[in-house]
């Protein structure tokens, strides 16, 4: 606690407690130390000696050595570090809330001559100092800042109580607010909105997880259609390479087939033999027409078997006939040409009764 000596009208006043005071042996009964010409200074104060009056000096921790009746001792000021409770005050917010709010002042004296000259009462000073920076301060935050912004607001009180307190020799160390006292309505007002915030916040979440959940539904989507268009895709790339697979393995096949057959026309009765099949398939072909088509085209004697064969037989003779020249060249490649033409013949012939 700040402890100031000053002198009075019936003699020496001691302002503020007296549980600074350290062995009674070296002060009188108004409080302050008496000149014994040699005194012992405590630790962590500093003595304010007089000469006839004036400042002398300020006697330090330890042996000091002053004259008789020229020097007195006049303040003794405590150089630990001071506790000062600031009163409850009310004080209005940005947003017109009365607010009923106290504090901690942790102080120390650093110069004990400002501290003893500079200012008539420090500890009141710094408390009035404290509690108009306290109004100052709230009156430009809100409400809901006040409760937030409490280390800012601590600080703008510290800096503020430091510019003013420079000339009196203390320095503000730290300033705390203990309690801050809302009005009942604002606090049901308060309660209400914390509510409206959480159900609020609830609302918020459920929402985005419906979303979240709705995007993954649609991505899940996205990604089947993706997936199952990748393998129709594949499914067509693959049968497409299939048939053409089986198309070329057709055509191989039927080369190699038309390559035999001329291989046999070549050989001895192979004439013959082509007859005889040309017959066949023509006499096969013959009796699908009833099956394939309701028009039917019959020859005038469908009895005749043998004017039938004969028929066909002709065709592939006239075809034979206009391919002697090409065989006489290339004999195995006339054969082929020779049967191809004689197959695409027979075909079209039995096309031709078909679509009569």
């Amino acid at each position: 606690m700040l402890v100031r000596v000053a002198r009075g009208a019936g003699g020496l006043v001691l302002k503020g407690p007296r549980a600074w005071l350290g062995p009674t042996q070296y002060r009188t009964a108004s409080g302050l130390p008496r000149n014994t010409v040699v005194l012992f200074v405590p630790q962590q104060e500093a003595w304010v000696v007089e000469r006839m009056g004036r400042f002398h000096r300020i006697l330090e921790p330890g042996l000091n050595i002053l004259i008789p009746v020229l020097d007195r001792i006049r303040y003794v000021q405590s150089l630990k570090e001071i506790v000062i409770n600031v009163p409850e005050q009310s004080a209005v917010t940005l947003d017109n809330v009365t607010l009923q709010i106290d504090g901690v002042l942790y102080l120390r004296i650093m110069d004990p001559y400002k501290a003893s000259y500079g200012v008539e009462d420090p500890e009141y000073a710094v408390t009035q100092l404290a509690q108009t920076t306290m109004r100052s301060e709230l009156g430009k935050l809100s409400l809901d800042k006040v409760f937030r912004e409490r280390e800012s607001l601590n600080a703008s009180i510290v800096d503020a109580i430091n510019q003013a307190s420079d000339y009196w020799g203390i320095r503000c160390l730290r300033y705390e607010i203990k309690d801050i006292h809302v009005p009942p309505r604002v606090k049901e007002s308060m309660q209400m909105q914390v509510e409206a915030e959480r159900r609020k916040r609830a609302t918020v979440l459920e929402s985005e997880g419906t979303r979240e959940s709705a995007i993954n539904v649609a991505e899940g989507k996205k990604q089947a259609q993706i997936l199952a268009s990748e393998a129709e895709k594949a499914e067509q790339i693959n049968q497409a390479a299939g048939e053409a697979s089986a198309v070329l393995a057709k055509a191989k096949a039927k080369a190699e087939a038309i390559r035999i057959l001329a291989s046999a026309l070549t050989q001895q009765n192979g004439d013959a033999a082509a007859s005889l099949t040309v017959a066949e398939q023509y006499v096969s072909a013959f009796s699908k027409l009833a099956k394939d088509s309701n028009t039917i085209l019959l020859p005038s004697n469908p009895g005749d078997v043998t004017s039938m064969v004969a028929q066909a037989m002709g065709v592939y003779g006239a075809l034979a006939k206009t391919s002697t020249t090409e065989a006489s060249n290339s004999p195995s490649d006339g054969n082929i040409r020779v049967a191809q033409r004689a197959n695409a013949s027979l075909d079209e012939e039995l096309e031709r009764l078909k679509l009569s």
